[in-house]
């Protein structure tokens, strides 16, 4: 039997299993070839690539092993939510990827299925983790004391560069190579024009597939339930929060228009309220927050205070303690992006900026912290200021009593 017959005989076993007739469009979906230059196997986030030589090596199981864990890493849509970190760290992102592919590969029920084939990346630790939370995990190992560069902090972290590696780390990295390849390097696969076409067509195969698998009763992996839970729109809740804070009742004003609606050739007024009064914006820089995401929200927060204008932002930079500040009145807004100067990089305790506001006395009208969600457990949080906490990756963080939690996909 050809390996392209042995490829088309795993595709359609799979597509018929109870247990991973979940993944059935996403094998449809793209092209599935069998390829003379590959050591092994590949996807681009759309198609899939098998070495002829490769297949030849491997049973019955772990050829559907490994085009189980192709279409996985498809199926995650690994190439476009984490296409900043691969292009930073593409080993240690391929190493955390594997990871959670190959924990739902070992948790099948039927052992006969599938088998991972020799050198492939497990480790029951992880199960049930997200690449993030296997991705913090990797970074700690490699930045013990004493195991750093100058990129390195010594305390977890891996400063402002996440792509710093310690060079006494890489044989950890070394020691942990992935079976496959993933070419996840930004651009649009041959089959889609763009990746948003790509995501959409991953999640309508998903669609498709769940409903076969729901007929049969199948529980879907923890990595595959959480790609449909339903998203929060964090940019409108922390709007809402910010305006819901504004003390008084606002009025509307024709001075200027509504710059959202002028988009629809729509020119209304916007609410204009002048009690409301400083705006604390507490940024975790304990290392997970990168440039990108503080220009996200820092161009949301231009467009709240455009919206809503506090007597004055304060934007609070901290890990462990707070490192500084930055002040800004209603003149600055329009500038935040280019003036904010992040402090800090090291370990991450969020009871700092209650500690800080009660120490400076801050009059402070709401509270918005960004962070990660991974600080401490027992949070001191002795004030009473209204207060959203913005979490990025912890979906296990607990916000402190009377405090609001929004939880988004960086």
């Amino acid at each position: 039997m050809t390996p392209e017959m042995r490829l088309k005989k795993a595709h359609v076993r799979l597509m018929n299993h109870p247990e991973t007739a979940l993944y059935s469009g996403i094998i449809l979906m793209g092209q599935s070839t069998v390829v003379d230059n590959c050591p092994t196997a590949y996807t681009d986030g759309f198609n899939k690539r098998y070495g002829r030589k490769f297949i030849e090596t491997l049973t019955d199981e772990e050829l559907r092993a490994l085009v189980l864990h192709e279409n996985l890493h498809v199926a995650l849509n690994h190439a476009n939510r984490f296409k900043r970190e691969f292009r930073k760290n593409p080993q240690l992102m391929n190493i955390c990827a594997d990871y959670v592919v190959n924990d739902v590969i070992v948790h099948l029920e039927d052992k006969s299925l599938c088998k991972l084939p020799e050198g492939g990346l497990y480790e029951e630790k992880y199960h049930n983790w997200s690449v993030n939370e296997i991705l913090r995990d990797l970074k700690q190992q490699m930045s013990k004391p004493n195991d750093t560069t100058d990129g390195g902090t010594g305390d977890g972290t891996q400063g402002d560069d996440e792509s710093v590696v310690p060079q006494n780390s890489q044989s950890l990295l070394d020691s942990l190579k992935p079976l496959d390849e993933h070419d996840f390097n930004g651009d649009s696969p041959d089959g889609v024009s763009s990746q948003e076409e790509m995501t959409q067509a991953i999640e309508n195969a998903l669609k498709e597939g769940g409903i076969i698998a729901s007929r049969l009763g199948v529980k879907q992996p923890r990595a595959i339930a959480e790609l449909f839970e339903p998203k929060i729109d964090w940019r409108q809740a922390l709007r809402e929060f910010v305006q819901s804070s504004v003390r008084g009742s606002d009025e509307y004003t024709w001075r200027k228009f509504n710059k959202r609606m002028m988009a629809n050739d729509l020119y209304l007024p916007t609410t204009e309220n002048e009690s409301m009064g400083e705006l604390v914006v507490a940024i975790d820089t304990s290392g997970s927050i990168g440039q990108n995401e503080l220009t996200e929200f820092a161009t949301e927060l231009v467009a709240i205070c455009d919206t809503v204008t506090p007597e004055r932002i304060r934007v609070v930079w901290w890990d462990y303690d707070v490192h500084g500040e930055q002040r800004f009145n209603p003149e600055d807004y329009g500038s935040i992006k280019s003036l904010l100067k992040p402090q800090g990089g090291g370990g991450t305790r969020v009871s700092c900026v209650s500690e800080y506001i009660k120490k400076e006395q801050v009059d402070v009208e709401a509270i918005v912290v960004f962070t990660d969600g991974y600080t401490e457990s027992d949070i001191e949080w002795n004030i009473s200021t209204p207060s959203l906490f913005m979490v990025t990756e912890n979906k296990n963080f607990t916000a402190p009593p009377g405090s609001t939690i929004v939880f988004y996909d960086n």
